[in-house]
C-alpha cells in the first residue's frame, strides 16, 4: 500500500467520528509514523509503506479515532516560538494562553535581572517561553505533579534555560520559597459541574488536575492569589489566566489581598482570559 491510499484510509475512519481535521490529522500520523515531516508525506504520497510502518499507522488512527489529542499522539505542541514536549501528564498548552507570555514580554521590555514564580508549572510552556526571550530572568516552578515537573525539565533542557530554572514539587499552601518580581499563574478554573461538558478529547484525555477548579471554579484561584500576596516584593507583578466569566470575582479577590488590576486581556474568542496586576 502506498501513503496516499493510508492516509485516505485513515481520513475516513476519521471522518466518521466526525473529526473535522481529519485530513491534516492523518497526514500528521502518517509522519510520525513514518519519521518524517508533513511535506516529505505530502510530496512522496505515491511510495509504498513498509508493514511495520502501515500498522504504526493504523495503530495511531485508531487512537485518534477514540478523540485523543494529536498533541498526545506525537507528544509535541508547538507554543510561543518553541515546540514543548507534552504527555498526558500535562495540559495541553492552548494559543489563548500565550497571552501571559506576551504580556510578561510587555512588562518587563526594560528589565534586567528578574526572579519569576511559575505556580502551577505543566509542561513550563509559560515560564520558559520568557526565559528563552529574557537571557537574564530565573525562573522557579512549583507543581503538584511529579509527572508533570519531569516534562517541564526535559523543556526546559531542550530550550537550553535549565541552568536559571529551579522546580520543585509541592502545594502552592507549604510552598515558602522566595521573593519575587513577578508570578505567573495558569490555576485549574473550571467549575466541577462544568467538567462534564468539555470536548471528550479533553476531558478523557487531559489530566483533572489541571482543570478542576473546585465547586464554584475559584478555589484554586483564590490559593494562588493568596500565597501570591505573600511572595511577591512590593510593586511585583502578578500575571494570572482566569476563565471566561471570572473576571469580577477575581479583580474583588485581588483588591482584597493587596493588588491592583492594571488591565484585563481578551482571547482570540475575546472573552476575558488575563489579568495583570501589581502587589500595592
Amino acid at each position: 500500500m502506498n501513503i496516499q491510499l493510508a492516509i485516505k484510509n485513515g481520513i475516513n475512519i476519521l471522518i466518521d467520528k466526525r473529526i473535522n481535521t481529519a485530513r491534516l490529522d492523518a497526514e500528521i500520523l502518517m509522519a510520525k509514523a513514518l519519521k518524517k515531516d508533513r511535506k516529505y508525506i505530502i510530496l512522496n504520497n505515491k511510495e509504498d509503506i513498509e508493514d511495520k510502518n502501515l500498522e504504526y499507522f493504523n495503530e495511531l488512527i485508531k487512537e485518534r479515532a477514540t478523540y485523543k489529542p494529536i498533541a498526545y499522539l506525537i507528544n509535541k505542541k508547538y507554543f510561543w516560538n518553541n515546540e514543548f514536549f507534552v504527555n498526558n501528564n500535562t495540559l495541553i498548552p492552548r494559543p489563548d494562553t500565550e497571552i501571559l507570555v506576551e504580556q510578561v514580554l510587555k512588562i518587563t521590555k526594560h528589565k534586567n535581572v528578574m526572579h519569576i514564580l511559575d505556580i502551577g508549572v505543566g509542561s513550563g510552556c509559560v515560564l520558559l517561553s520568557i526565559l528563552k526571550e529574557r537571557k537574564k530572568f530565573y525562573g522557579t516552578g512549583i507543581d503538584i505533579s511529579k509527572n508533570a515537573l519531569d516534562i517541564c525539565k526535559i523543556n526546559a533542557k531542550r530550550l537550553k534555560v535549565n541552568g536559571r530554572t529551579k522546580f520543585y514539587k509541592t502545594d502552592i499552601d507549604k510552598f515558602v520559597e522566595g521573593n519575587y518580581d513577578l508570578i505567573i499563574s495558569n490555576p485549574p478554573y473550571i467549575k466541577r459541574f462544568d467538567l462534564q461538558y468539555l470536548e471528550s478529547s479533553v476531558i478523557k484525555f487531559e489530566p483533572k488536575l489541571a482543570l478542576d477548579g473546585g465547586v464554584d471554579g475559584l478555589s484554586e484561584i483564590r490559593k494562588v492569589i493568596k500565597k501570591s500576596s505573600e511572595l511577591i516584593k512590593k510593586n511585583g507583578k502578578f500575571v494570572l489566566e482566569i476563565g471566561f466569566n471570572q473576571k469580577n470575582k477575581v479583580v474583588k479577590l485581588l483588591k482584597e489581598k493587596g493588588f491592583y488590576t492594571n488591565c484585563t486581556l481578551k482571547d482570540f474568542a475575546l472573552n476575558d482570559r488575563c489579568i495583570v496586576s501589581t502587589k500595592i
